[in-house]
């Protein structure tokens, strides 16, 4: 732009000086000082583009001081949840705010072409969006105070602070999702943070005040709390008494308060009512509030018969298993379930995350009705699977399976490696497919899901535990470890008790390997009992 302007500048000129020149001194001195004029306004240039390059510089350090931060323990600056919305924010709203006005410069269009081009690989606002959603899912679950978080602290683990502006955009996309209660928590946040900054500073209310409380007036509105709607809006108008809105909210709320069918509708729990209200059916079922006891780590139920629980070295006379027996403990005894301990050598591990870490991609689910398969919300991780044939040790790994279980894995699903990275779950569900899902696994053509053997490739943290809603059994991942039960009685029905979750990952890296073993093939291998309904 500047460059333009430049050249039009120089245009003028020399239209005005124009022809003939030289049959006139008066024209020529015109010219000389035309020439000054350019000559000033050049260094003027070069002044301008000397501070944009030191600001670039600046960026340029910032840049890569922060990545050297973050890829000196990646596992463990990437599994912070708010380092991940910080990170992703960095390269949407910062980007546009710090970025581009710096850069985006005329002469220096190739360079930024090509920033661009690299921006492809970096996140998006759709990202930017997923991140702060995934935090607010943190929120609730782990039922984390907003301030801590904001200050700090993540469920006792040191966080980045969050600033008024961060709080702020975190309310603001919440606001856009029509999601007023986080709105109204994180503009909170953010207003407290402005005021007790003007407070150090010895200063007022400010426009950035207004702003703030009149998204929480109207967000506790919507929430149903009209009292503290009222006193915010009010609060907002002492600072700018002209403001348009606030003014006719204010008489909106006043004539509300005044109304006798709306007297003793409004308490200060209301706005924490109105949410769970306005949270689906679902999430506010028994099985989903004990799903979230379960994943912040509450009893929600006695084990049944967990004086009965026992370990023991299991070899089942094979061969694999004779020098070197699996720790099976006992964690449930109906429906059966236990834990299988050093299963996977950290080399099998760092094996198979380095060949499924290429082909990562966002795990779905199948359509109940049409078996299709699809992404959905309430599952977020991203998912590979690894043949028999890619690696000796992937060969291994199924020949190991084979042999703790005693089921046949030539019928089983080949190898799902799942990562579950912020705020990463997968909400209650059954592994099986039951009745009415007919077509769930047909082109499988090896009948229902018979059984799950789950490997934990990392430790988390925290969060990430692998939960049972119905009979309250919770198990933390831990790296090298097996989780496996049935899913199907003997006689083919499903063992509705083993409906399960994957909890958020609220701090760290969630890694698993799931092997699913079918029906078919397992005919002398897990025989039908004499009774049908066995």
């Amino acid at each position: 732009m500047q460059f333009q302007l430049l050249s039009l500048f120089v245009i003028q000129i020399l239209s005005r000086v124009g022809a003939e020149l030289f049959t006139s001194n008066a024209h020529l001195q015109t010219a000389l000082f035309a020439e000054k004029d350019i000559a000033d306004l050049l260094k003027d240039y070069v002044k301008q583009e000397e501070a944009r390059l030191e600001n670039i510089k600046k960026l340029a350090e910032d840049f890569e001081s922060h990545a050297n931060k973050g890829l000196s323990d990646i596992s463990s600056y990437l599994g912070n949840p708010v380092n991940a919305f910080l990170l992703i924010k960095r390269f949407t709203l910062d980007w546009d705010k710090n970025v581009s006005p710096v850069i985006s410069n005329g002469t220096w269009d190739n360079m930024f072409q090509e920033l661009q081009q690299a921006r492809t690989d970096l996140p998006t606002f759709d990202d930017l969006k997923g991140a702060a959603s995934a935090l607010m899912r943190l929120q609730d679950t782990y039922q984390l105070d907003t301030s801590k978080v904001a200050h700090g602290n993540l469920a006792g683990i040191k966080s980045p602070i969050l600033s008024e502006d961060e709080c702020y955009e975190l309310g603001r996309l919440a606001y856009n999702d029509g999601d007023f209660y986080h709105t109204s928590l994180w503009m909170e946040q953010a207003l407290n943070k402005r005021k007790t900054g003007m407070q150090r500073a010895g200063e007022d209310g400010d426009k950035r005040c207004a702003d703030f409380l009149d998204y929480l007036a109207f967000s506790y509105f919507k929430m149903g709390n009209v009292p503290q709607a009222l006193d915010l809006t009010n609060e907002l108008l002492s600072i700018d008494p002209y403001h348009e809105r606030a003014t006719n909210n204010k008489r909106y709320f006043e004539a509300m308060m005044a109304d006798e069918s709306q007297k003793g509708k409004f308490s200060k729990e209301q706005s924490r009512k109105e949410y769970q209200a306005n949270r689906d059916e679902y999430r506010n079922s028994n099985e989903f509030l004990n799903y979230e006891a379960l994943c912040r780590g509450e009893d929600t139920q006695p084990l049944k018969d967990a004086d009965k629980f026992t370990c023991r070295y299991v070899t089942n006379n094979h061969p694999l298993l004779i020098l070197q027996p699996a720790k099976e403990e006992t964690m449930h005894l109906d429906p059966w379930l236990v834990v299988y301990h050093n299963v996977l050598s950290d080399e099998e591990i760092d094996t198979i995350k380095r060949l499924a870490t290429p082909r990562l991609n966002r795990a779905t689910v199948q359509n109940a009705k049409t078996g299709a398969l699809e992404t959905a919300n309430y599952r977020i991780s991203k998912s590979a699977w690894l043949r028999n044939d890619e690696s000796e040790i992937i060969k291994h790994i199924n020949d190991r399976m084979q042999a703790i279980t005693g089921l046949e894995m030539d019928t089983a699903e080949e190898l799902q490696i799942a990562n579950y990275g912020l705020g990463g779950h997968y909400e209650p569900h059954f592994d099986f497919a039951r009745k009415e899902e007919k077509d769930a696994f047909k082109s499988l053509g090896t009948g229902n899901r018979i059984a799950t053997f789950l490997n934990y490739l990392s430790d988390v943290e925290a969060g990430g535990a692998t939960v049972f809603p119905y009979i309250g059994l919770k198990l933390f991942p831990k790296k090298g470890n097996a989780a496996f039960w049935y899913n199907l009685h003997r006689n083919g029905d499903g063992i509705y008790n083993t409906r399960h979750a994957a909890c958020p990952v609220l701090v760290g890296t969630k890694w698993v390997a799931n092997k699913w073993i079918h029906e078919r093939g397992q005919e002398f291998r897990r025989q039908c009992g004499l009774d049908p309904d066995e």
